[in-house]
């Protein structure tokens, strides 16, 4: 009798440690988050976001880097919407950000819409921010995931983290692997995401060092470049970062066979060992790609969550409340 209780006790005791460690894992986040909180939240962002692609497949790639650059500076928690106001030193001034960073409109029109259907304001920015990152990867040809939810937004923002903390397309292998590291992704979910380079642009300032100083890039491809980016002048100048830059698709790690990655940080994933290996992998594997990526954004998306009590539910993606 003895012994059965203390094997019940083991067992419930094991129990509890299990469930501990599963909810500690998962930050606290749920797939299935707004099913009964609102049911309709996600049909909305899904349709917000396909009316957007519908007037310009560019905008994918846009929702897909706010996000990103949302999740690196202090977490996935909207951050990077907040306006400059006397207290707020917005993210949007910072050096990665500014004059680049796009489709603000489009986060406004989606919360609008979900706070419509939901009849109040329960749907968090940042979670807005992670859903239209997958729906337009998904809109523009790439894989579906669950994306895990039940985020809350800043009440703060940083330029400084931003400047700090946003991989720079200057970065070298070994500084992209400590930029990574330190936001908890490894080599892999570096090479993984950089994939998300297979859509969209980037502006001549960030790829003239490239074209006019590096010998690691294809000649044909720099001299072709050189005619849209000047040494001086036309910063804002845009050019594909693969050259089917509305397709979620495998040419991004092509291109980097052939030595033709747009951005130093780009063709550095091929200075050699792991990361060379996975390049070469998903160049011939959009299936292994895919199946990666997906992964990696859900990873990428529990970086600091507010949960809890912790943040708030914006009523406006670019106010904090207490502003609104």
């Amino acid at each position: 009798m003895v012994k059965m209780n203390i094997i019940s006790f083991l067992s419930l005791f094991l129990s509890l440690i299990l469930s501990i460690a599963t909810t500690s894992s998962n930050s606290g986040l749920s797939s299935s988050y707004y099913d009964r909180v609102c049911p309709e939240a996600l049909p909305t962002i899904k349709r917000v976001v396909e009316d957007a692609l519908a007037q310009e497949r560019r905008m994918g790639a846009s929702l897909l880097r706010l996000h990103f650059h949302d999740c690196f500076v202090n977490g996935c928690d909207a951050s990077i919407l907040l306006d400059q106001t006397s207290t707020i030193d917005s993210e949007k001034n910072a050096g990665p950000n500014a004059n680049s960073a796009r489709g603000f409109e489009v986060i406004d029109k989606i919360k609008d819409e979900v706070d419509k259907v939901c009849g109040r304001h329960v749907v968090s920015c940042a979670d807005i921010l992670t859903v239209a990152a997958r729906d337009s990867v998904v809109g523009l040809g790439g894989p579906s995931w669950k994306a895990k939810l039940g985020r809350r937004d800043s009440t703060t923002a940083s330029q400084t983290a931003a400047n700090a903390n946003i991989p720079a397309p200057s970065m070298d292998l070994p500084a992209l692997i400590k930029n990574f590291e330190d936001q908890g992704l490894d080599e892999e979910d570096l090479v993984v995401l950089s994939g998300a380079h297979t859509l969209g642009f980037a502006q001549c300032r960030t790829f003239r060092p490239r074209i006019y100083s590096d010998s690691n890039i294809d000649p044909a491809f720099a001299s072709h470049l050189r005619t849209i980016c000047p040494q001086v002048g036309g910063d804002s100048t845009l050019a594909p970062l693969d050259p089917t830059p509305s397709s979620f698709d495998v040419k991004y790690f092509s291109n980097l066979v052939s030595k033709k990655g747009l951005l130093n940080s780009d063709q550095a994933l091929l200075s050699g060992g792991e990361t060379t290996e996975l390049v070469s992998k998903y160049s011939g594997s959009h299936e292994e790609f895919w199946e990666d990526f997906a992964e990696s954004m859900i990873k990428m998306g529990d970086i600091k969550p507010l949960t809890g009590n912790r943040g708030e539910i914006r009523n406006n993606c670019r106010k904090v409340n207490s502003e609104y």
